[in-house]
């Protein structure tokens, strides 16, 4: 059985990891390979491994174990019931969405139906607190981070938590690592420089642009231990936010409102600058728009297979 397998691979500690550079190459999975507690990485920005203790106390918990199960045959998708707020929220100029842009992982939309959702925000380590610098600049990193928390608390239930270990959503004051990036340049004919007819595809490798922020996520079986008071383990997800904190504090308040707004479902970008989720950074960061809300309810009314327990 299901459960049984579960449970003998959680005793022998098995752990698997399956990351992906892209999210587009999620597409590519068969829909079936990851659900019942695949582990999955999927980076939204950049590829990542962990680097820090807070990183590391979300990979590595005690009660919750990531399981590389083979597919299974009936995990159907189900919708939760709204949030309160969405079920309650009506655009009256009818503005619009961009739910067309929003990404499907293969188990189906990100959303969240246990709440309160959980945040734990990297407090300043002692190495920054010796310095006045950095002590001044993590506290400006805390402040606007936590407006950002305030501004998306008013549409879904958010709770700020003390510890990395069991939070939901885990928010770092680092900056994302740089990105190794691929592309094709013709090459031409070497040996008579003005014949300038392509011969073949060379791929360069070259580091890509550094980024102000990344969110990524993982998929896992949640509830393997009794002391979590679940009958049965539950397909969940967990996310991880990268935000450098030298920033100016409205481009920093801006960047974690936007990457909020994937790790509370929204994977994908909008193509209006009016719009938290704009694809870039511009220059008067606009609030939480209602084209963002009427996407992200659109979301929430979608099936998933998340947050419903494992068939036996």
């Amino acid at each position: 059985m299901l459960l049984d397998t579960l449970r003998k691979q959680y005793r022998l500690g098995q752990r698997f990891c399956i990351e992906r550079s892209r999210a587009k190459a999620i597409r590519s999975l068969p829909l079936l390979a990851v659900v019942f507690g695949v582990a999955l990485a999927v980076v939204f920005h950049v590829l990542y491994e962990p680097t820090s203790r807070a990183q590391a106390a979300v990979v590595n918990q005690s009660y919750e174990e990531t399981i590389a199960q083979k597919p299974a045959p009936d995990f159907p998708l189900r919708s939760h019931p709204l949030p309160p707020f969405l079920a309650k929220w009506r655009d009256p100029k009818q503005t619009g969405d961009y739910f067309d842009q929003i990404k499907v992982a293969p188990v189906g939309y990100l959303v969240w139906s246990q709440f309160p959702i959980t945040i734990y925000l990297q407090p300043p380590t002692a190495t920054e607190l010796a310095n006045s610098f950095t002590a001044q600049r993590s506290q400006v990193w805390l402040t606007a981070v936590k407006q950002a928390v305030q501004a998306w608390q008013s549409y879904l239930p958010l709770k700020l938590v003390s510890q990395a270990e069991g939070a939901d959503i885990v928010m770092l004051r680092t900056p994302p690592p740089l990105q190794l990036e691929v592309e094709d340049v013709p090459a031409v004919n070497q040996s008579n420089p003005a014949d300038q007819t392509v011969r073949e595809q060379r791929p360069t490798i070259r580091l890509g642009r550094a980024r102000s922020a990344t969110t990524s996520y993982k998929i896992y079986a949640k509830g393997l231990s009794s002391d979590r008071g679940l009958s049965k383990p539950m397909l969940a997800h967990r996310f991880t936010i990268q935000l450098r904190p030298d920033q100016a504090p409205q481009y920093l308040q801006a960047a974690a409102l936007h990457e909020l707004g994937h790790a509370l479902g929204l994977w994908g970008h909008s193509r209006s600058q009016t719009d938290v989720m704009y694809f870039s950074q511009v220059r008067q960061p606009p609030p939480i728009s209602s084209r963002d809300l009427n996407t992200l309810k659109r979301i929430y009314e979608q099936p998933t297979r998340l947050g419903w327990e494992l068939s036996e």
